[in-house]
């Protein structure tokens, strides 16, 4: 300090340096001397006299280094002078010292600490702003109570009271400081400073040791071996005086390790920790006894007096003691008391803690007290210190909330809370006693009435009372409040502010300690409670005068029932009450009305009433459901009754009217009693023979014959347990063996159910199969596999599932053991699943097939319609293919001969239409082919609407024209050509099925049947060999009676071809002379002259047409040339003829003229 720093520079410019720290002025030890003067003598009780041996040479040296930065503390020890022995009238001296080293010793009867608030003491403020000041007691006393006062009244209550003064509202806050877990280490160094304040001191015991055996076990160890008599002369082992002494110092031995083993305490007395705590410390007392047995020392004198025959000071030492004995029951005992969670209670820093610790303690206590001997008639009296300890620390937490002056809404909580910690405690004991019963009776131990009696009834006591007296003035408060209650016209009636009124009333109360159960206590509550009354008394008055008018005005029961409802709140004050009695016969008709209902209800009996169909939809069994629904009603009465009581007061059924209605009340109610319903149903259940056992399967007879699959489980098992279930909800006490029985059927129930509707499930699937012909090969592989678990299953017993239960809840099946017997449930399920769904897939792809199959019978006939159809088959058996069902070739094969037979049908249909149009006669192909040819069009259109069927099938029909050129006739086209059309038309018809794909089945088999997939045939025109001889041939026959018909026409035109080529020379040469020949033949050229002298120009033949128009006018012209020939050749020859024979006829005439008649007669005739 004799240099002050230099200014900073920066950038080669100086600064103006901030004004330096004063230098700490020398501390001068004279005045820490005169501080000391003036406070021990005070403090201490020192005489200054006696203070002098504090300033000695080092004083100066310790005050400056305690001012000083380094220095934290210093002691000042007041200690006893030790005297050998003090006179009766001498008085007792001592000495002072200063220190900066604290060691604690017996004769130091005080030590004060001086302990410095800043890091350095300032010479120039008094010491007494600078210096903390700590008294801590010493001497023979153990320091425990010093420090418990000194946490308990002073550090601990400073920082709460500091946290309070923050402010209560920043809960967040103080959670985020850390604050929370300082009050909680508080808690536990106060209660730890507590538990080793009340510990029973256990005698320590040393036992006395020979100084030769001292010696001898000393040299023992100093050469490395193991102490034997041969370190002891002879001469000393035999020497009676050492042997007495060693005998001497055996039985002070046996003595002082009595004190220890048959050390005991009054559990009654003290609390709880203490009684833990003796039973700990008295372990270790004798853990450190036998300890001190198994030395050298003690072995070795159990040597020298074995060695002298004085064997009745070593045979019975172990059992004289009491060691072995002592030590088993203390290990025993403190398998309870080891890690006693009463720490928990006591360092509880809140009500949730306590609620927890409680839990904690008895959880505990009924664990041990089943494993360890410690005795009942202990645990009875360590329960009811418990309950102190518990008392206590509710009582400590309660009082820091400040209850008066805690808004309603957080005193409710706090004393509901407190309520359930006190439920939580009675729970607690009536385990507990139940326990201790239980243990008494298995250790065979005398009777002794368990009961308890807590400490904290009193204050339960008040709590409750306390919560109920804060509720009525809370609703006394918001009924006289601004806003509700009253309202406005009645806050101030007769002069007096009743919100003001209530709220001086409650100041009487807040001034007290309300949870004081003491007598004193008590009788200040009763005083405040009185004052208080007195003062609320005339708001009573006013808020009753009106009730009244409310009431007065009111016009029905139900608007009476309103203003109640509104005024309720006040009921519970007596005074109020007994205003509202002259109401009494008006309520009492109206909840007649109400109880009338609820016998007409009742009447309609449950079977009937809308709640049994609503039991059934939530899962209630009969029997449950029918008690719920007669406790409804019975709820419902008693609420009735409640209000009444409520409104009118305890004592309405006195009257006259009130007393009918309670007696038909009370009858009602006893028509509601559910129990016979009950022991009616127990009845039945034991009459029956009702278990869980048999097999998992059975085969059931039909009545129409047949057998049927059914898992064999009663379903009034199911039932059964249902209502058992139900029925402990509701609090009746279901016999053992019936609960039993209804346990094994609710472990079997999931596997149970899940096994019938698997059943069920299977019957329906098969049930499917059989309406559904033709699926069956699909589904076989599935439904072999459900028959193969069904199998299985036939040999799996219920008794299985029942005693597999328990262990399957504890041994885990995560290492793949699970119950097989359950994984066969399960396996089934899954099975019977995928044959499920396997069959209703294959069901609806059947039925599209099958609706494909029938459309295939009228669909239309075309290669796009059948190509369709036949497309949807291959797609859904392409998906079967995909899924994997089974005999699937097998199945397609069928189905393909099937649809062969529809398609061969088809055929045969188009065969007839064509045989049929093809056959028509000339008429009908005049009428069809001249609209066919005129409404073209129209027709077409009509087609593409409409399905073209074989009905409508027409044949165009072909024109052949007889044609002359160069001189010859000839037919374009020719008659083959006819043909040709006709069958390639015939071909074309039947192509159109004879062309389509087969299905197959295989076509996702890639090429491993190569060979035998070429082979296979991949169309129907093999359906052309499955007809009759006839029906094929019919269409050739007919076209080939066609084409010869058709030849026969032709023919006779082409013999007009003779006309050209005939020479007429040839012709007459031919005809010759003969005039018959020539008659002849110009009547067979008149004949020929009908089939091209007319005025048709074609002949129709149905599907074909011979148009001559061409050639007609040519082959007439030249007939008739060929006729005028012949027929005045003719008639040359005729003239030639007649000319003959008329010269014939003259000359035989001539001849006859000239002839005889005698040559005539006479000459023979000749002709």
């Amino acid at each position: 300090m004799d240099s002050s720093p230099q200014p900073p520079m920066t950038n080669g410019h100086s600064e103006t340096p901030p004004p330096a720290e004063p230098p700490t002025p020398f501390f001068d030890p004279e005045i820490f001397r005169s501080y000391l003067l003036a406070l021990l003598p005070p403090v201490i009780g020192a005489r200054p006299s006696d203070l002098e041996a504090l300033f000695d040479s080092d004083f100066n040296e310790r005050v400056t280094r305690f001012s000083g930065e380094g220095g934290g503390v210093l002691y000042v020890v007041k200690a006893k002078d030790e005297v050998e022995e003090l006179a009766d009238d001498s008085e007792q001296t001592y000495h002072y010292q200063l220190t900066q080293h604290l060691t604690y010793h017996p004769s130091h009867v005080l030590t004060l600490a001086l302990i410095k608030r800043g890091a350095t003491l300032d010479p120039t403020t008094p010491l007494a702003t600078q210096l903390h000041f700590l008294n801590l007691f010493g001497g023979e006393e153990t320091p425990y109570e010093s420090l418990h006062a000194v946490v308990s009244c002073g550090v601990k209550p400073w920082f709460d009271a500091f946290v309070g003064a923050r402010g209560g509202g920043k809960d967040g806050g103080d959670t985020k400081m850390g604050i929370p877990m300082t009050k909680k280490k508080f808690a536990e160094l106060e209660l730890s400073l507590l538990h080793l304040q009340q510990n029973v001191e256990i005698p320590e015991t040393h036992l006395t040791i020979h100084p030769v055996i001292q010696r001898a076990v000393e040299q023992a160890q100093a050469a490395g071996t193991r102490p034997n008599l041969s370190y002891i002369p002879t001469k000393t082992l035999n020497d009676s005086t050492f042997l007495n002494t060693l005998h001497a110092h055996v039985n002070s031995w046996i003595k002082s390790i009595q004190a220890v083993t048959k050390l005991t305490r009054d559990v009654a007395s003290g609390t709880a920790s203490q009684e833990i705590n003796f039973w700990l410390s008295l372990e270790r007392a004798l853990e450190g006894i036998e300890a001190q047995l198994r030395s050298d020392e003690v072995t070795m004198v159990m040597d020298c007096l074995r060695n002298a025959k004085r064997f009745h000071a070593t045979v019975s030492f172990i059992a004289d003691t009491g060691l072995k004995d002592a030590t088993d029951i203390v290990h025993k005992y403190n398998q309870l008391m080891k890690d006693f969670p009463l720490n928990e209670l006591l360092s509880a820093t809140d009500l949730d803690k306590i609620q927890e610790s409680l839990v904690l303690i008895f959880s505990h206590m009924n664990r041990k007290l089943r494993l360890s001997p410690y005795p009942i008639q202990r645990a009875l009296p360590l329960v009811e210190a418990i309950s102190r300890d518990f008392n206590d620390q509710l009582l400590r937490i309660l009082i820091s909330y400040r209850l008066p002056y805690t808004p309603y809404e957080t005193l409710d909580r706090l004393l509901s809370q407190t309520t359930n910690i006190f439920r939580t405690w009675d729970d607690q004991i009536k385990e507990f006693t139940n326990v201790a019963r239980d243990v008494t009776r298995k250790r065979l131990e005398r009777f002794i009435p368990i009961k308890i009696t807590p400490a904290h009834a009193k204050l339960q006591e008040r709590t409750r009372y306390l919560r109920e007296w804060r509720k009525q003035h809370e609703q006394l408060a918001v009924m006289t409040g601004p806003t509700k209650g009253l309202g406005s016209a009645g806050m101030d009636i007769g002069g007096m502010d009743m919100e003001e009124e209530v709220k001086e009333a409650y100041e009487v109360v807040k001034r007290i300690d309300v949870l004081d159960v003491s007598v004193e206590g008590t009788e200040i509550w009763v005083a405040a409670e009185n004052a208080y009354n007195e003062r609320v008394s005339r708001v009573e008055n006013q808020i009753i005068a009106r009730l009244r008018d409310r009431l007065g005005t009111a016009r029905n029961a139900n608007e009476m029932f309103r203003v109640f409802s509104k005024f309720n709140a006040l009921f519970v004050r007596p005074k109020i009450r007994g205003a509202i009695q002259e109401y009494q016969t008006q309520l009492i008709d109206s909840v007649k009305e109400d109880i009338k209902h609820l016998h007409d209800k009742f009447k309609t009996q449950y079977r009937y009433s809308e709640a049994f169909h609503m039991s059934q939809m939530r899962d209630l069994p009969p029997i449950a459901g029918a008690i719920i629904w007669a406790r409804q009603i019975e709820r419902q009465l008693l609420t009735y009754m409640k209000r009444v009581e409520d409104v009118l007061g305890k004592g309405w059924e006195l009257y006259a009217e009130g007393q009918k209605l309670q007696s038909e009340s009370s009858a009602f109610r006893k028509k509601l009693d559910t129990r016979p319903v009950y022991e009616a149903w127990l009845h039945d259940i034991n009459k029956r023979n009702m278990g869980v056992d048999g097999r998992l399967f059975e085969i059931v007879r039909l009545r129409g014959g047949g057998f049927q699959l059914a898992v064999n489980f009663d379903p009034q098992i199911i039932t059964l347990f249902k209502e058992v279930r139900n029925l402990l909800w509701l609090g009746f006490q279901v016999p053992h063996a019936i609960t039993n029985m209804a346990k094994d059927a609710k472990r079997v129930y999931p596997h149970a159910v899940s096994l019938m509707e698997t059943v069920r499930t299977y019957g329906q699937t098969l049930d499917l199969v059989e309406n559904n012909r033709g699926i069956e090969w699909l589904v076989a592989e599935y439904r072999n596999e459900s028959q193969r678990m069904i199998s299985k299953g036939v040999n799996i017993r219920w008794d299985h599932f029942v005693n597999q239960y328990d262990t399957g809840r504890f041994v885990s099946s995560a290492d793949g053991r699970d119950n097989r017997h359950i994984q066969f449930v399960r396996e089934f399920a899954s099975v019977v699943s995928v044959l499920q769904d396997k069959t209703n897939s294959v069901i609806d792809l059947y039925k599209d097939i099958l609706r494909a199959v029938d459309d295939l019978a009228t669909c239309s006939y075309t290669t796009d319609a059948f190509s369709e159809l036949l497309g949807r088959i291959q797609a859904a058996i392409d998906r079967l293919n995909l899924e994997g069902y089974a005999n699937l070739d097998h199945w397609v094969a069928e189905l393909d001969k099937r649809i062969e037979t529809i398609l061969l049908q088809r055929l045969d249909q188009i065969i007839q239409a064509w045989s049929t149009e093809f056959d028509r006669t000339d008429d009908d192909s005049r009428r069809d082919t001249v609209p066919l040819r005129e409404n073209k069009r129209r027709i077409d259109k009509r087609m593409k609407e409409e399905k073209f069927m074989e009905s409508h099938m027409t044949i165009k029909p072909f024109v052949h024209e007889i044609r002359i050129q160069n001189q010859v006739i000839f037919l374009d086209p020719p008659i083959e050509y006819a043909r040709a059309a006709w069958i390639k038309q015939l071909h074309d018809w039947l192509g159109v099925v004879c062309r389509l794909r087969r299905i197959q089945s295989s076509r996702y088999e890639i090429g491993l049947q190569m060979q035998g997939s070429v082979s296979s045939e991949t169309t129907y025109t093999s359906l052309l060999t499955h007809f009759p001889d006839d029906t094929l041939q019919r269409p050739f026959a007919l076209i080939e009676a066609k084409v010869q018909q058709l030849r026969e026409y032709v023919a006779k035109w082409l013999q007009f071809q003779s006309l050209w080529d005939l020479e007429a020379e040839y012709v007459f040469n031919r005809l010759g002379d003969s005039l018959a020949h020539w008659q002849q033949l110009l009547t067979e050229i008149k004949k020929a002259r009908a089939t091209f002298d007319t005025s048709e120009t074609q002949k129709s033949f149905g599907v074909c047409a011979i148009d001559y128009e061409q050639v007609q006018a040519r082959v007439n012209a030249k007939y008739d040339a060929w006729q005028r020939d012949i027929l005045s050749r003719f008639g040359v020859k005729l003239g030639n003829e007649m000319k003959e024979m008329h010269a014939s006829i003259l000359k035989a005439r001539n001849d006859l003229e000239h002839q005889s008649i005698e040559g005539l007669v006479g000459g023979s005739r000749r002709f």
